[in-house]
């Protein structure tokens, strides 16, 4: 038993230290192994791991190049798997796939969320189809797992080929700059086949897909940071579908006043301001944790807390393009409405938008079609749902950003509030165009014109008069209405039609 004991001693060492030169070439790419970030991930101690002694059917490393198991963020389950790029450069095959779907599968059995941490070089080539059977598994078992456990992606060194799906279909994918580059295709590939030259990152580095294309939810300049938000966001999620988010207690919003909210946003409907500091007056502490943040800026995604509870919050942005819809806007607002209520996370909803993007390019590219993405979120949603128009809601944009009509619980209204089909000017010169055309002095009359339709059809009891804004509240009780609210409607159930499921127009 001695020589036994002694050699299982040494041959966890061997599989714990890993090969030095290799550990050293992770190292100097500025990148941590696979441990090193379980370290840094999971509570300390906290770590179980399975399937330690698996290789491949020819022999090989221990791990095959992917560590997994299960341990605790502030002692709260979660299951993980780190693709070792020390070993077969994190490539994935046969004996791999196996090892993730397996704590893939004790994830969703035991209702615990899922954090992969990705760095590979893609398929293991020398295992030809069973490696694409491989991926094909995980795959299916993510779509199985979505909207019953969370899912969270964190790239942090390649993901290239087959493997860039996996973030893809995670709920949240993290990415750090420099040493994270994700792409269906590489540089050779697009090179020799368009002719155009690119560089890793231009093709797909964390500030690439964390602007342009959408895929990744969060940038980082390092690791540590990178793994510290992800703690932070599993602080705020739930466990499963079945559970509530984690509560930590009332802050007595009810009955908190913020003055400061007046004097954020102007009453100019034309003036820009930051949305982010609304949300930072409504959320508890003044910390939330934003989505998306480098990518369709004209709207933002938070999690925040309100008196304890946490909500997701979707708001226009003034600053970018007047806080106006586009498709990716509308793309990035619907999926983070699908996972709030796919998670039982209420949602406040805080309105300022003209309309949607006018355009040639805007229609030509499918914003019918993404505006309605938008619009099925909210409609299907069963979560409480509570509205605060701040200033405008013009159009069709009104009824998507959880309008009454489409199901919101409770609509509550600045008295700096305009909702109507198009803006007083707008308006004026559709309604009297031929009156305006053969005026004396145009400009006049104009003014004219917009006083009286904004008097008549734009004042800030409008909507509330005819039963579709619930309250107009004064803005430094925007706080406290939203939590009142919250708390009115937290035990609301609604009754889905049966069906097998929707198809919503992604």
């Amino acid at each position: 038993m001695e020589l036994l004991r002694a050699h299982r001693a040494e041959q966890r060492a061997l599989i714990f230290d890993g090969n030095p030169a290799a550990v050293e070439r992770q190292h100097a790419l500025g990148k941590r192994t696979a441990r090193e970030r379980l370290d840094l991930l999971l509570d300390e101690g906290s770590f179980t791991e399975v399937q330690q002694l698996t290789r491949r059917r020819s022999g090989g490393p221990h791990t095959d190049g992917v560590v997994v198991g299960s341990g605790t963020i502030d002692g709260r389950r979660v299951y993980v798997y780190a693709q070792d790029f020390t070993l077969f450069g994190g490539s994935l095959g046969e004996a791999h796939a196996a090892k993730i779907q397996k704590v893939m599968d004790l994830a969703v059995a035991t209702g615990s969320p899922l954090i992969g941490l990705n760095d590979s070089g893609g398929a293991r080539i020398q295992e030809g189809v069973l490696a694409l059977h491989g991926y094909g598994g995980i795959f299916r078992r993510q779509v199985e797992a979505s909207g019953v456990i969370p899912q969270i992606s964190v790239v942090l060194g390649p993901c290239a080929g087959g493997a860039a799906y996996s973030p893809a279909l995670a709920d949240f994918t993290f990415m750090v700059r420099d040493t994270a580059r994700m792409y269906l295709t590489g540089p050779d590939v697009v090179e020799a086949v368009t002719g155009h030259r690119v560089s890793h990152d231009e093709l797909g580095g964390a500030d690439v897909h964390g602007s342009l294309s959408g895929v990744a939810t969060v940038v980082h300049d390092d690791e540590e940071s990178c793994l510290e938000d992800v703690r932070y966001l599993i602080s705020m999620l739930p466990r499963n579908y079945l559970e509530q988010a984690p509560h930590t207690g009332s802050s007595d919003a009810e009955n908190d006043e913020r003055p400061r909210l007046a004097e954020i946003v102007p009453v100019e409907p034309n003036q820009p301001y930051d949305m982010r500091e609304v949300i930072a007056e409504i959320a508890d502490d003044g910390e939330f944790f934003e989505i998306h943040e480098l990518w369709a800026g004209n709207v933002l995604c938070a999690f925040a807390r309100i008196d304890g509870h946490v909500v997701g919050i979707v708001g226009n942005q003034p600053l970018v393009f007047a806080g106006v819809l586009d498709g990716p806007a509308s793309q990035k607002a619907a999926r983070f409405v699908r996972f709030c209520d796919a998670f039982g996370i209420p949602l406040v909803t805080l309105v300022d938008v003209p309309g949607f993007l006018p355009g040639v390019e805007q229609e030509h590219s499918g914003i019918i079609r993404h505006g309605a993405t938008l619009l099925s979120a909210y409609c299907e949603a069963s979560v409480p749902r509570v509205q605060v128009i701040l200033r405008k809601a013009y159009g069709g944009a009104y009824i998507v950003m959880d309008s009454r009509a489409i199901g919101t619980d409770l609509s509550l209204a600045w008295p700096t509030n305009q909702i109507a089909v198009m803006g007083a000017e707008g308006a004026v010169n559709v309604l009297h165009r031929k009156e305006l055309a053969n005026a004396k002095d145009p400009a006049r009359l104009r003014s004219k014109l917009v006083a009286e339709y904004t008097e008549e059809f734009m004042h800030a009891g409008y909507a509330a008069e005819r039963g579709l804004v619930d309250d107009v509240i004064d803005p430094v009780d925007t706080r406290s209405a939203i939590a009142r609210g919250l708390a009115m409607v937290r035990d609301k159930r609604k009754a889905l039609p049966q069906r097998k499921h929707g198809n919503p127009p992604v």
